[in-house]
């Protein structure tokens, strides 16, 4: 793990622009708990099995709980990658929790099924995708919860980094 953390390499390079964006965000005024849960919302919110919503979702978010928007948005497009890794247990999650008809992960016969009864497969897209929502939200509020959790310790030891200004 220390080659890799090296002073130069890439990943150490990405830890402390990470960390000098937390310091700014901590500077603004932001509470290392806020800020926490702030980012923990984010990577929950871009986890949905809802491609193309999530960016909205956090801005809006954002406005209303009066979060920080650029710290909600850095955690969801970190989040990106796993959206699209999770979306098929999303799926079958879904499926599994309201025993809904079988619906094939065949790309191709999926087509073939859009192109022969367009509605129809839209209907049962959107209560496959509902349902895999429905598991999606059952995970979000203990992955949140244990994000906050796991992520107010580091932020109060960054915040401690922070310079005081001087009166």
């Amino acid at each position: 793990m220390q080659r890799i953390l090296q002073s130069g390499s890439p990943l150490s390079r990405r830890f402390e622009a990470a960390q000098e964006k937390i310091l700014e965000w901590l500077q603004c005024g932001l509470a290392p708990r806020q800020l926490a849960f702030t980012l923990a919302l984010g990577f929950a919110i871009g986890c949905i099995p809802l491609l193309g919503v999530t960016t909205a979702i956090c801005a809006l978010l954002a406005m209303m709980l009066r979060l920080n928007m650029p710290a909600i948005q850095a955690a969801n497009w970190v989040a990106m990658p796993l959206q699209v890794v999770l979306l098929i247990p999303f799926l079958r999650l879904g499926h599994w929790l309201f025993r809904g008809e079988s619906v094939a992960f065949n790309p191709a016969q999926l087509l073939l099924q859009i192109e022969a009864a367009p509605w129809h497969s839209l209907v049962q897209m959107s209560g496959l995708f509902g349902h895999a929502v429905v598991a999606w939200m059952i995970t979000a509020g203990p992955a949140l919860a244990l994000f906050t959790i796991l992520l107010t310790p580091l932020m109060h030891r960054i915040s401690r980094l922070v310079p005081v200004a001087a009166d």
